[in-house]
């Protein structure tokens, strides 16, 4: 396999830090983006943390600018970023929904926006984004997971069709249940 320089958001726990993990056992150099290293931060030359809010859309895309400028051999992202929260649609406040929806779909799609700039320019790259059985059906008190993995879905699936033919291949997977940190605070 040829050495691979790769983004991976939402490296410090879960799913993501499972990807960087066997990432860096292959000898693939990451990019790992959080929030907080600290519950991840591997003994590796080939792990380069960034920390940054992904819900914050102006932090994130300075961050990935800057990511491209120093690092413009990053040939592959791993959309991960994202958290649970689990309810009635009713007890969540406007300003809980917005925050909800822009670090599980928004920031997956001002991530790829820049990234695939970058890959279209060089005419290679891969996206994964990281998503849930939840883009399938919808669940009982699951409507803004719901609501964002099926946005994550439908986008993924519309970038792929615009990167045919552009050596840029993007795909989703859908996990179910995972033994991971995610399901402990819900």
């Amino acid at each position: 396999m040829k050495i691979r320089t790769v983004l991976v958001t939402g490296s410090s726990s879960g799913i993501g830090r499972a990807i960087a993990e066997h990432l860096l056992d292959i000898g693939a150099t990451v990019i790992g983006i959080a929030r907080e290293h600290q519950k991840f931060s591997p003994n590796a030359d080939n792990y380069i943390p960034f920390k940054v809010d992904v819900s914050d859309l102006k932090s994130l895309s300075g961050c990935l600018n800057e990511i491209l400028s120093l690092y413009p051999n990053l040939d592959a992202l791993v959309s991960n970023a994202g958290y649970g929260q689990f309810d009635g649609l009713e007890n969540f406040s406007p300003e809980q929904i917005s925050s909800f929806i822009n670090t599980n779909l928004v920031s997956h799609m001002v991530a790829a926006r820049i990234i695939l700039q970058h890959f279209k320019s060089q005419e290679r790259g891969d996206i994964v984004f990281i998503g849930s059985e939840a883009a399938l059906q919808g669940a009982k008190k699951a409507s803004l997971y719901s609501a964002s993995k099926f946005g994550l879905r439908g986008f993924c699936q519309s970038i792929r069709e615009e990167c045919a033919g552009r050596n840029v291949r993007v795909s989703m997977i859908n996990p179910g249940m995972v033994r991971t940190q995610f399901f402990e605070s819900l």
